[in-house]
């Protein structure tokens, strides 16, 4: 029997800059797409992810993605904010005073701005759960291959995720785990991890670029997050 889960561990809501999809829709397509839990990754803020667990408890968990002064991370199981701009290490000690799993987001993905530089990484290798080795948004196959390569090289466990912004992406790489109840069993769960890796189509990026603008011009206002 198998009681694996498929779990969308990288995606973002209408909290983040660069995202317009609402709670109703994420949760829509979970049901029809198979998304038995979702983290929710919000680009430097949980406030979106604490409202939508609010409204779907046993789905979704609760994360961010921080910028650090040297790349950025994922954080799951995090009871509050924790800021953009700190270095990596305060970082981590204030998600791992939430009890937080940390992993690291599209490590060596050539076009992002929180991509990490290799000796920024080696630092901090001992201090993190994971490293995400596939990104559905990398837009070369060869960054993702150079992070399953490194976390292979350095015993280090994988996250997959779609960093889904628009809603064809929801699902696209998945992380299919035993049923976790907390961070500390996610870890242990991440050690025997199976993957979904499907590459997004390139215009995904299109999307999250005219939600950016849309925001900063404001043809598109800010709904209350459950609408």
């Amino acid at each position: 029997m198998n009681d694996r889960i498929n779990i969308e561990l990288h995606s973002h809501t209408l909290w983040s800059k660069d995202c317009l999809t609402q709670f109703k829709t994420i949760l829509r397509l979970c049901d029809q797409r198979g998304i038995d839990r979702i983290a929710i990754t919000d680009h430097n803020t949980a406030e979106g992810a604490l409202e939508l667990q609010r409204l779907a408890p046993e789905r979704v968990i609760v994360g961010e993605e921080i910028m650090t002064t040297q790349g950025e991370l994922l954080a799951y199981f995090v009871r509050e904010t924790v800021p953009p701009g700190l270095t990596p290490l305060e970082t981590i000690k204030r998600l791992r005073d939430q009890g937080a799993a940390i992993s690291v987001s599209h490590p060596f993905d050539r076009f992002r701005k929180g991509a990490w530089e290799e000796a920024d990484l080696l630092r901090i290798i001992e201090h993190v759960d994971a490293i995400e080795v596939f990104n559905a948004r990398c837009m070369f196959p060869q960054d993702n291959a150079k992070a399953l390569a490194f976390a292979r090289r350095h015993g280090l466990r994988g996250t997959v995720g779609s960093d889904a912004h628009t809603s064809p992406e929801y699902g696209r790489a998945l992380t299919r785990l035993k049923p976790f109840t907390d961070a500390e069993s996610f870890i242990a769960a991440l050690d025997d991890a199976e993957y979904v890796q499907r590459l997004s189509s390139v215009m995904v990026h299109v999307g999250s670029k005219a939600a950016k603008w849309a925001k900063k011009l404001g043809l598109r206002p800010r709904l209350w997050a459950g609408g």
